[in-house]
């Protein structure tokens, strides 16, 4: 079992979902815990549940897609904590569209929450870990960053360059204590599938696993040191399966989408008229 007692942590997206797992279960390990999200009612609530656990704990409400924000965060969390020990970069959101029908205001909407923010934030915090020799950055990915899956580009390029960046941090950082871990989540049961402005999703959601499980890899990877986690774990061979035949995964990924869309053509049935409604009865 994971220790954080006389440690800090910081987590952002902590109003709901996976960042509010992650919120409560550090506070359960013993540290005082930041939390960030723009919605301050909902930010309130699971604020409350921590103090339950860590009375310690605080919150900020802020949108760290303005990004000109983000270092005054950083500083406020560093100076309430006196320095953060663990980073817990979860604030994101989807973008469930074809490429042709994204637009470039979108995907940059996008890159700048998904990855710039949590870039801006984990470099704002890091001097703080290095000059004490010790620290945990927690990157909350995605499955979409290592499988490309169908009609997500914007939010898997994002996750992606998380992914990339934190590869590259981890080699960076070696030998000086700090500390460099991504989990990698399918699919969890939050509010993402639900946003406007998004397709609905092509995976069968009934298999969806509670945000507890991310929560507990974040506490894992933690504990173990270990770099990089997918929830479920078996996820993992998928990547490598992937990584050894490019060419033959995304010719069954073209396969995969061609029959759920049909699938979902047919449960749709005929619009009147005769015409067959489109996926999501978009356009």
């Amino acid at each position: 079992m994971v220790t954080l007692t006389g440690q800090s942590a910081l987590v952002t997206g902590a109003s709901s979902g996976i960042g509010a797992a992650v919120a409560e279960a550090l506070a359960g390990a013993g540290a005082r815990v930041g939390l960030v999200a723009r919605r301050a009612d909902e930010l309130d609530r699971v604020l409350e549940r921590c103090r339950a656990q860590s009375p310690a704990s605080a919150a900020w409400t802020a949108d760290l897609a303005d990004l000109d924000g983000v270092e005054a965060l950083a500083a406020a969390a560093d100076e309430a904590f006196g320095g953060v020990d663990v980073l817990v970069n979860n604030a994101g959101m989807p973008k469930r569209r074809r490429v042709q029908d994204l637009s470039p205001a979108e995907t940059e909407e996008v890159m700048r929450l998904n990855y710039l923010s949590p870039i801006r934030l984990t470099l704002a915090l890091l001097p703080g870990m290095l000059a004490r020799g010790s620290g945990h950055l927690v990157a909350m990915g995605s499955v979409a960053a290592r499988l490309g899956p169908p009609h997500e580009a914007a939010y898997a390029a994002s996750k992606a360059a998380v992914t990339a960046f934190w590869e590259s941090m981890a080699v960076d950082l070696d030998g000086t204590g700090v500390q460099v871990h991504v989990v990698q989540p399918a699919l969890i049961d939050t509010g993402l599938f639900s946003v406007p402005g998004n397709e609905p999703p092509l995976s069968d959601l009934a298999d969806v696993l509670p945000p507890r499980e991310a929560a507990a890899a974040v506490l894992e990877v933690i504990g173990s040191g270990r770099f990089e986690r997918y929830v479920p774990g078996w996820f993992a061979d998928m990547a490598a399966g992937k990584a050894a035949d490019v060419e033959a995964f995304v010719a069954g990924v073209k396969d995969w989408t061609r029959e759920r869309l049909r699938d979902r053509r047919d449960a749709q049935g005929a619009e009147p008229g005769g015409r067959i409604a489109r996926p999501g009865g978009r356009r």
